[in-house]
């Protein structure tokens, strides 16, 4: 296995293991499990914020779609 697979796994394990941390702690979880669902969310809201700033700056003067 390449490194880079390795890393991609690994990635994908903590974006699984946050999501079962948010539906854990919306349930009433323990207060760790809140703590990372909290860190999980507001990662989530950067990374969406990040994506929505670089799709706009891509798509320059053109016409959008949330009109």
């Amino acid at each position: 296995m390449s490194v880079t697979v390795l890393v991609l796994v690994g990635v994908l394990l903590l974006v699984v293991g946050g999501c079962v941390c948010v539906v854990w702690a919306s349930r009433g979880g323990p207060r760790w499990v809140r703590v990372v669902s909290s860190v999980t969310l507001g990662v989530a809201e950067v990374v969406g914020t990040l994506a929505r700033s670089s799709g706009r700056s891509r798509s320059g003067s053109g016409s959008s779609s949330d009109d």
